[in-house]
């Protein structure tokens, strides 16, 4: 009878992690898309995530283009809808600021690849200009590593600006720590 109990008590919360009610979450918690408590932080303000929040509700309306330097990237990125523009503008610049007096905002999910800029955020050099093309970002660093992770943080975000939350989704099914 335990025996019974127990797994009728479990078969809801298995069949919402294997799709079943969109509830896949490793802490069974699921995903509130509404809300998207995983854009908060421990070290972001209200505006930040909400700001977060209207990219990836809206990241259809994003584009970007990257350009991989020796010493780092060079990138444009743009939104058709202007309130999804200011957030962008608004984001990239409050975010270099952030790297600049490595000062990490702590997002629930955001890329452990961010961790070394937030480390080794004097070692960034960043140059940020808005555009009629879009906000155009040239960051550089004399440092190996940051370059990579320059690299690779810029492929990221164009995950995202692809796929959105999917990406974000996939992004971190495949980290070692899930």
């Amino acid at each position: 009878m335990i025996l019974i109990a127990g797994l009728s008590a479990t078969a809801p919360a298995l069949a919402q992690m294997h799709g079943h009610g969109h509830m896949h979450g490793a802490d069974g918690t699921g995903h509130d898309m509404v809300n998207m408590p995983g854009l908060q932080g421990e070290n972001a303000t209200a505006e930040e995530s909400a700001e977060l929040a209207l990219m990836f509700q809206r990241f259809q309306t994003l584009s970007r283009e990257v350009e991989n330097l020796p010493n780092g990237i060079r990138t444009v990125t743009r939104s058709s809808d202007p309130q999804v523009m200011d957030a962008l503008v608004s984001h990239t610049v409050g975010m270099i600021d952030r790297v600049g007096q490595m000062n990490d905002p702590k997002i629930f999910i955001q890329s452990p690849t961010l961790d070394i800029f937030f480390a080794r955020g004097d070692r960034i050099q960043s140059e940020v200009d808005v555009t009629d093309e879009g906000v155009v970002v040239v960051q550089t660093s004399d440092d190996p590593e940051v370059v990579a992770a320059l690299h690779t943080h810029a492929a990221e975000v164009t995950a995202m600006v692809e796929q959105g939350m999917h990406a974000v989704h996939q992004m971190m099914m495949q980290r070692p720590s899930n």
